[in-house]
């Protein structure tokens, strides 16, 4: 029987290469730095060009439960109460690659803490645990401008990702990263266009691109994750074709799945909320994975396992 050849694209473009958290020989506190991107063809072809770095899992911790799902705090029991040890559990427990805090309680309508004590949460995170740091603002660009400025202040050289930049206010969380070296997620609303500008904005305000880590924002399974991975994959399609400016590394926060009815309510007719949350949050990363994503960040530990797995299995079969 004649071998059926395998069609494989040879691609002009290479996406970018980020590196995140800085060890003391860099002027920082983590144990190693962390580097995503550098992909020379789609996820787990390796026959179009080799896996440079592996995709890595940033396990999210928040600074207010008030929305938490039972679910998840069953999983931490009462680590969910204190910042610092939530990132331990997800490290030392759960074997995360790296921490996602988000400070969700210095929104004006969560609490308005004051940028200062949102800080020092970041350095006790930064304390109790020896991986890089992804920080997040609550998302009011007001409030978040002075909160990363406080953010980077206080923890100089250690590469955090800082988040995020769009269109309409970039050049203060911009600012705040480079004052410190830190890096910066540039943030688009599924659009491959705005994507692009996004990217250009920041790099003319003075943003090395190696500093850039895009987030398309990935809708959630059952939520548009079928029009999100489109974009999402001519995205990564037009980098590999040679556009510069989107040649930098994905993250997606897959989170979001905890918002689909399926993964929050019991069902009738359905058994297993438990087990439906978890596939449904890893689905939702294996969509991403596929489409191109370079970093995830996670809620569940569950969720975070089936997709560690997953990776694994890819890239041992290609």
């Amino acid at each position: 029987m004649a071998e059926v050849p395998v069609p494989k694209e040879k691609w002009s473009g290479k996406i970018g290469t980020v590196a995140l958290g800085a060890t003391s020989e860099e002027g920082g506190t983590r144990s190693s730095r962390l580097v995503i991107g550098g992909g020379t063809g789609m996820p787990f072809l390796s026959y179009e060009g080799p896996t440079t770095h592996r995709p890595l899992i940033a396990g999210e911790v928040l600074d207010t439960v008030a929305d938490l799902p039972d679910l998840v705090r069953e999983e931490f029991g009462g680590a969910v109460d204190d910042p610092a040890e939530w990132a331990k559990a997800w490290v030392e427990r759960h074997g995360a690659d790296l921490v996602c805090l988000k400070l969700r309680s210095t929104g004006p309508e969560e609490g308005d803490r004051p940028p200062e004590e949102a800080a020092k949460t970041v350095l006790r995170v930064l304390q109790a645990v020896s991986v890089p740091l992804i920080v997040y603002g609550s998302g009011h660009e007001e409030k978040d401008a002075k909160v990363l400025e406080a953010v980077s202040n206080i923890a100089p050289k250690e590469r955090l990702l800082l988040g995020h930049a769009e269109e309409s206010a970039y050049k203060s969380v911009s600012a705040a990263a480079m004052a410190n070296d830190h890096a910066v997620i540039s943030f688009a609303n599924l659009d491959v266009n705005l994507s692009k500008q996004i990217n250009i904005l920041l790099t003319d305000f003075g943003v090395r691109k190696d500093r850039i880590v895009l987030d398309p924002l990935f809708a959630a399974l059952g939520m548009g994750l079928e029009y999100s991975y489109s974009v999402m994959e001519r995205i990564r399609l037009a980098a590999l074709m040679g556009d510069a400016m989107l040649q930098v590394p994905m993250v997606c926060d897959t989170s979001s799945a905890w918002k689909a009815k399926e993964a929050s309510e019991e069902i009738e007719g359905h058994d297993g909320l438990e087990e439906r949350a978890a596939w449904w949050e890893a689905t939702t990363a294996f969509a991403a994975l596929m489409a191109g994503a370079d970093l995830l960040i996670m809620r569940s530990p569950r969720s975070a396992g089936i997709a560690k797995r997953a990776m694994r299995s890819l890239m041992e079969v290609d």
